[in-house]
């Protein structure tokens, strides 16, 4: 089984996508959209902040971003080698076999349409507030959601280059303004005098080790999306150069830029008092970081695009998910069909309408919006990614032991090594005092729901198995 792309078929109907459309400025804009920087700034940070009362938030930014940056060398040797829409799928099956690769994309394809769906949770109330505020229009959540889910699914079928330039204007504004606010933080500090304590490693342990897994995990899941530029190399320019440009690029700026937002907040409010002042202010710590109400005012409306590109963004991956694994035969043919502008519209609106009967469901049953669709979904969501990151740096050692020309030992076994075994030691510090975390203020239980997603994945791929040895199919 081949693991690069399929060649297109003649005719309007083909099992390929658009091809040399995107740039690394469109790749990068995908990547920083999916990471939806304004979301974080304004909602994971001060979240933890005030969850964890843990001064250390800010050095955890940086050393994810060094972790991570050992994931890179690996992950970029092996889009070099391996073009495909399914880039967790194509790697895991080219390093530990179809079966793990099955299982990995089954993961990723729900990791990412959780990521997706959980953005009406929290895009419904914001506009729902906002439009109360500023319009008198009194619609309850759901109806704020399907006016965006609807928009989303139109601009999904668009042709891709035309969603780049929709995310590249959304994510330069949103940047440009955390950078403001995170400037007036900094040139404002209470008491006249910046604090470095948080910036310092030792932050990371003053609370006992157990602190340093929590603070690696709400880190690394504010991180979740920098990892996608190999999903769209079958449709960049010159992939082997604009592939590791724009993952590279992503990765430094969002980490000095989470950084240096949480020491902003915390530098402003005061180390001893930026837990309450989260708790009690939340998205607010970062808007009233600056003495401007226009770009307060700005914060808050780009808190809400910020949230629609990161739809925007996980509907994209999640349907070329599908197409990946339709292409290899595991999920429906139909599904990876592509048309004139070069779209999978059976796999895009299958999300699409997946997406709209969760927000149904939620409605229908009075579920809460954030406390459960966007914090519960985004839990499940982040989980997905952290183990699908440990798994692709075993796959990349195994795969360069057999095919290792090419490459340095730095990227082909040192590197992936380092950055499976940080990340295996940040998740058995944290233990389940995330998950504890998050069900004392959402009440869901996470827990037991990733063990049976889990389980299906495993199910189902054990079956997948099976089918193709009994149709005597290569497997990997």
């Amino acid at each position: 089984m081949s693991m690069h792309a399929a060649p297109a078929r003649a005719g309007t109907v083909s099992r390929a996508l658009a091809r040399d459309k995107l740039g690394v400025l469109a790749v990068l804009a995908f990547i920083l959209a999916s990471i939806a920087p304004m979301t974080v700034a304004a909602g994971v940070i001060p979240t933890a902040y005030a969850l964890t009362g843990l001064s250390g938030i800010p050095a955890a930014f940086l050393v994810v971003a060094v972790v991570l940056a050992l994931f890179c060398p690996g992950y970029v040797a092996m889009s070099r080698r391996i073009r495909n829409a399914g880039a967790f799928y194509a790697f895991a099956s080219a390093g530990l076999g179809k079966m793990t690769g099955v299982a990995a994309a089954l993961m990723a394809l729900v990791a990412y349409e959780s990521f997706q769906v959980a953005t009406y949770g929290a895009l419904g109330p914001a506009a729902q507030a906002e439009a109360a505020a500023h319009l008198g229009v009194n619609w309850p959540w759901w109806a704020w959601a399907l006016v965006i889910w609807a928009v989303v699914t139109v601009l999904g079928l668009a042709r891709v280059e035309v969603a780049g330039r929709v995310l590249a204007v959304l994510t330069a504004a949103e940047i440009a303004i955390v950078v403001a606010e995170t400037i007036s933080g900094l040139a404002s500090p209470a008491g006249g005098h910046l604090d470095l304590g948080g910036l310092s490693p030792a932050a990371l342990t003053a609370s006992g080790a157990g602190a340093l897994g929590v603070l690696a995990v709400i880190a690394g899941l504010a991180f979740v999306g920098f990892e996608q530029s190999p999903v769209l190399g079958e449709e960049a320019r010159n992939p082997r150069r604009t592939i590791p440009a724009a993952t590279y690029t992503a990765l430094a700026a969002i980490g000095a830029l989470y950084a240096a937002a949480a020491w902003a907040m915390q530098a402003h409010a005061g180390p001893g008092r930026v837990a309450a002042a989260a708790a009690a202010q939340g998205p607010g710590l970062l808007y009233g970081l600056s003495s401007s109400g226009p770009l307060a005012q700005a914060a808050q409306a780009l808190f809400m695009t910020s949230l629609f590109a990161a739809a925007l963004s996980y509907h994209n991956v999640t349907w070329r998910y599908m197409f990946a694994l339709s292409r290899e035969g595991v999920l429906p043919a139909a599904l990876s069909r592509t048309g004139r502008a070069s779209i999978p519209r059976a796999a895009s609106l299958l999300q699409s309408g997946s997406a709209l009967a969760v927000i149904v469901l939620f409605a229908s049953a009075r579920w809460p919006a954030m406390n459960g669709l966007f914090f519960g979904g985004g839990a499940m969501g982040g989980l997905g990614v952290m183990i699908l990151l440990a798994l692709t740096s075993a796959a990349v050692i195994r795969y360069f032991d057999f095919h290792p020309g090419g490459e340095s030992l730095w990227a082909r076994m040192t590197a992936p090594a380092l950055s499976a075994l940080l990340l295996g030691l940040a998740e058995r510090d944290s233990g389940d005092q995330p998950i504890h975390l998050i069900q004392r203020q959402r009440q869901v239980p996470h827990t037991q729901l990733f063990k049976i997603f889990l389980w299906c994945i495993h199910i189902i791929s054990a079956q997948r198995q099976d089918a193709l040895r009994a149709e005597k199919r290569p497997v990997r």
